[in-house]
């Protein structure tokens, strides 16, 4: 089997950092191999609303995990809703380059081995006037990320969605839509200049839409089932094969996305308290004290993984790669 990993180097162009693969080899996006996982992989999911809710359903994660039962591998979601690649969405109380540089500073904790990456959908509203700007900062924050991960870590660059044309503003879509298009070619040129993996969810979203329509709540933001659906589009865009599995696996993959979404859960409750303001925001004085607590998160989220990694392995019948079915 092929194994796509890239090797990269890291090289000083123009004062900034650039993922470089080792051939320079350019890869057409609809001929890339299968993206593999490797034992010992942390893998970061960094992006918009799309990245943030899908630990809310867990089908995405649940899929990666259930393909490696044998391998030790694990996930963080860093996702804040309403972002872009300026870190607009999380500077709480500071301004967007202190948000940026908390994100940052966090992903060198992790120390990744593997990023996704979703950015494009905000963005996109600025229209061509906006593009320039985007390309630039995308580019920064890939440097800065390369720049505190592991060495060597492999970036997959997720498209922009479509809107449905549904909700209030249903007659704006094909308007909105058009420049999300240019926005996931300009992602598309990033990934083939820097040869990171490119994963096009927008023209698989459109062969989607030609079956099944309304999988969002809003036009934008999609519900259980556009998630569900999601989960389909990744595994096509990652060349994942599609497997079967009995009956008795269908209820343990069941069990495992929601033990994946609790661990979730639990990891989002770590580093985004609903009172972050007063355990480390400019009210820290009052209930400081109570920041101490946040650690004792972590041996919960040990335990989770412990139950992830029992759960994700296979039945005898049943094949490793196996992919997430819906639950009834």
């Amino acid at each position: 089997m092929h194994c796509f990993r890239l090797l990269v180097f890291v090289t000083l162009v123009g004062g900034a950092f650039h993922c470089v693969h080792a051939d320079d080899a350019k890869r057409p996006t609809a001929n890339q191999p299968k993206f593999e996982l490797h034992d010992g992989d942390r893998v970061v999911f960094l992006g918009n609303t799309l990245i943030e809710r899908a630990q809310k359903y867990g089908y995405w994660e649940t899929m990666l995990t259930a393909r490696y039962p044998n391998k030790n591998i694990t996930f963080r979601n860093l996702g804040w809703s309403g972002d872009t690649v300026w870190a607009e969405s999380r500077g709480i109380f500071d301004p967007p380059a202190v948000g940026y540089k908390r994100m940052i500073e966090h992903v060198g904790r992790l120390k990744p081995t593997v990023i996704f990456v979703g950015y494009g959908n905000n963005e996109a509203f600025a229209g061509k006037a906006g593009l320039p700007a985007f390309i630039k900062q995308y580019n920064t924050l890939l440097d800065d990320l390369t720049r505190v991960s592991a060495k060597g870590v492999r970036f997959v660059l997720v498209s922009p969605m479509l809107h449905e044309s549904i909700g209030p503003n249903f007659h704006k879509v094909k308007t909105i839509n058009a420049k999300t298009e240019v926005y996931a070619t300009a992602v598309k040129e990033i990934a083939s200049r820097s040869d990171c993996r490119y994963l096009d969810l927008l023209s698989l979203q459109k062969r989607w839409y030609e079956v099944d329509a309304n999988l969002t709540y809003n036009g934008l933001h999609l519900d259980q089932e556009g998630y569900h659906k999601l989960t389909h589009l990744l595994r096509a865009g990652l060349r994942y094969e599609k497997s079967r599995h009995s009956e008795a696996d269908t209820e343990r993959l069941s069990q495992l996305r929601q033990v994946i979404i609790a661990k979730n859960r639990l990891y989002f409750y770590s580093w985004r308290p609903q009172n972050i303001t007063y355990l480390f925001g400019f009210r820290k004085h009052e209930q400081g004290q109570n920041a101490k607590e946040i650690a004792e998160f972590d041996k919960l989220i040990v335990a989770k993984e412990k139950e992830i990694n029992r759960l994700k392995q296979p039945t005898a019948q049943t094949n490793a790669n196996t992919r997430v079915k819906k639950d009834k």
